[in-house]
C-alpha cells in the first residue's frame, strides 16, 4: 500500500505516511451557515467523502473531523436582516446541510462540532498565545502577530514584505502589522457574546479551526483540507497560530480542491450564477452529481454547466445497464464461489487512487470493467453460459460496485435507478421504432467489424431506454422491458 498526496506546503506529491500506523487523522473546514449551500461547497464534501471512503478500504482507521462555524459577522448580520435569532439562523442551516449531505450521499464525518460548544478551547489556545507573547490585547479584542512567527506565508508562498495590505485583509490602525489577524473578538451591544479575560466577546475564524482540530486530533494531525480559497488567509493563519500555540508542526499534508466554475465563469451572487445544492438534487439525480464532481482530478477546476451534467447522466446510465444486464444472466443461477478472485480492475483502481485520490482515472478503470463485461456477455448471447463466464461476470460486478462504493455511485438497484429516470425512457406509445431498429442494425455491423467498444456502447445506449435486446439465429430481436 503506497499513496502518493500532493501537498499544498512542499508544492509536490509525497508518500503518505501517517503519525500512528494503521490510523489517519483528518480535518476539513466545514461551513459558516449563514445562508444555502452552493455546488463549489458540494464539490468540497464529496471529494473528501471519497478520500475518507478510499482510506477506510485500505484498512485505515479515519478520524474525520468537519465543523460548522455558527458565529461569525456573517450569520450576525444575515440573522439582522432578516429578524432572526443567530442561534435559529445557524440551526437552520446546519439542518440544510444535512438535508443536502444525504442528498448527495455524503456519508458523516466521525465528529462535526460547533465553534459554540468550544468556546473555552478557544479561551485556553488564546491565553496560550498571549503568554508566549505572540499575541496581544486592545481595547477587548485580541490580535496574533505575525511577525513573531517566522515562517508566515509558507503555505501560500508569500512574504510579508510582498503583501498589499488591504487587499485581502482589514485595515485596522491598532494592529501592529496590517497582516496581524483576530484570535477574539469584543461584543458590540446585541451581539451574542461569550465570558473571557479580555471581556465579554467571540472566537475570530481562523483560531475556532486550531482549537476544534487539537480537541479532536492533537495537536499535530495527518490531513487537513478544504477549498483552494482557503489557503490564505485562513488556512495560512491556522498554521501561524497553532505552531506558535504548540511550538509543533500543526499538519503533515495539506489537501486542496479546486473551483467549480459555471458554464465557464467562477460563480458568485453577482453574475447571479450560483448553484444551489437543493436546487440541482431537483434535476439529477445524486449519483450523476457526484460522477460530475468526481470526473476531474480533485484539484484542477471543473465546469458546471448542461452537457458535462448530460455527459455524466449518461455515464451513469452505462454503469447500471451493464448490471441490469449481468443481474439478467445470473438470475436464479448458482454462481460458483472461487477461492482466490485477481480482481484486476479493482487493482488498477487502487493504482489510480493511490496517485493523489486521481478519481477521474478510477473511473476510467469502472468504464474499461463495463466494456469488458458487455464484450464477455455479447460473445456468448448465443450459447450456455459456461461456469467460467459466470464467474467472470459475478467478479466483475462485484469489482464495479466496490469501485462504486468508494465513489458513492452504482449503490442502487438498476430497476430502481431506471424507475427515477423515467422521464427518458421510452414508452410503448412515445417509442419511435425505427429509431430502436437502426441502433441495432448499427451494433451488427460494429459487431462484424469487431468494434466491440462501438457495438457496447449501442447496446449500453438501448439499454438505458429500457430496450432488451435478444439475439436469435435469424436475427436480433427487442422487447420493452416490462
Amino acid at each position: 500500500m503506497s499513496i502518493s498526496i500532493y501537498n499544498t506546503l512542499t508544492r509536490k506529491k509525497e508518500l503518505f505516511q501517517t503519525i500512528e500506523p494503521g490510523k489517519v487523522l483528518m480535518y476539513v473546514c466545514g461551513p459558516t451557515v449563514y445562508d444555502s449551500c452552493h455546488i463549489g461547497h458540494a464539490r468540497s464534501a464529496v471529494v473528501f467523502d471519497v478520500i475518507s471512503r478510499y482510506l477506510k478500504t485500505q484498512a485505515y482507521d479515519v478520524v474525520y473531523v468537519r465543523n460548522f462555524t455558527d458565529i461569525d459577522d456573517k450569520i450576525i448580520n444575515r440573522a439582522a436582516e432578516i429578524g432572526m435569532d443567530p442561534k435559529e439562523l445557524a440551526d437552520k442551516y446546519i439542518a440544510e446541510f444535512y438535508r443536502d449531505m444525504d442528498a448527495l450521499q455524503v456519508e458523516r464525518a466521525s465528529f462535526e462540532p460547533r465553534v459554540t460548544e468550544h468556546i473555552d478551547d478557544v479561551i485556553q489556545l488564546v491565553e496560550k498565545l498571549l503568554a508566549k507573547k505572540v499575541a496581544y490585547v486592545v481595547d477587548g479584542d485580541v490580535f496574533f502577530a505575525v511577525e513573531t512567527y517566522d515562517a508566515y506565508g509558507k503555505l501560500s508562498n508569500r512574504r510579508l514584505e510582498d503583501m498589499d495590505p488591504g487587499a485581502r485583509v482589514e485595515v485596522d490602525p491598532r494592529k501592529h502589522n496590517p497582516y496581524d489577524f483576530i484570535l477574539w473578538k469584543s461584543a458590540k451591544p446585541g451581539e451574542p457574546s461569550w465570558t473571557s479575560p479580555w471581556g465579554k466577546g467571540r472566537p475570530g475564524w481562523h483560531i475556532e479551526c486550531s482549537a476544534m482540530s487539537a480537541r479532536y486530533l492533537g495537536k499535530t494531525f495527518d490531513i487537513h483540507g478544504g477549498g483552494r480559497d482557503l489557503i490564505f488567509p485562513h488556512h495560512e493563519n491556522e498554521i501561524a497560530q497553532s505552531e506558535a500555540g504548540h511550538d509543533r508542526e500543526f499538519v503533515r499534508y495539506w489537501i486542496h480542491n479546486g473551483f467549480v466554475n459555471i458554464d465557464k465563469e467562477k460563480m458568485s451572487k453577482s453574475l447571479g450564477n450560483f448553484r444551489l445544492v437543493k436546487d440541482v438534487v431537483q434535476q439529477y439525480h445524486s449519483e450523476v452529481i457526484r460522477l460530475f464532481l468526481l470526473s476531474k482530478q480533485y484539484r484542477k477546476p471543473i465546469d458546471f454547466n448542461q452537457t458535462s451534467m448530460e455527459t455524466s447522466r449518461t455515464a451513469l446510465d452505462r454503469i447500471y445497464a451493464l448490471l441490469l444486464r449481468i443481474d439478467a444472466i445470473i438470475a436464479g443461477k448458482e454462481i460458483p464461489a472461487k477461492a482466490q478472485e485477481d480482481m484486476p480492475f479493482w487493482k488498477k483502481f487502487c493504482h489510480a487512487m493511490d496517485d493523489d485520490f486521481n478519481t477521474a482515472n478510477g473511473i476510467a478503470v469502472i468504464f474499461n470493467a463495463v466494456r469488458h463485461a458487455n464484450r464477455i456477455m455479447d460473445e456468448n448471447e448465443t450459447g450456455t453460459i459456461s461456469r467460467n463466464v459466470l464467474i467472470s461476470l459475478s467478479v466483475v460486478k462485484r469489482e464495479i460496485l466496490r469501485m462504486g462504493a468508494v465513489l458513492g455511485i452504482g449503490g442502487d438497484v438498476p430497476e430502481a435507478y431506471f424507475h427515477t429516470r423515467r422521464e427518458s425512457i421510452l414508452t410503448k406509445e412515445t417509442m419511435d421504432a425505427n429509431v430502436i431498429e437502426k441502433l441495432i442494425t448499427d451494433r451488427e455491423l460494429a459487431r462484424q467489424e469487431k468494434d466491440w467498444e462501438r457495438a457496447d456502447q449501442i447496446r449500453e445506449q438501448l439499454a438505458s431506454m429500457n430496450i432488451v435486446l435478444k439475439d436469435h439465429p435469424d436475427g436480433t430481436h427487442w422487447e420493452i422491458k416490462s
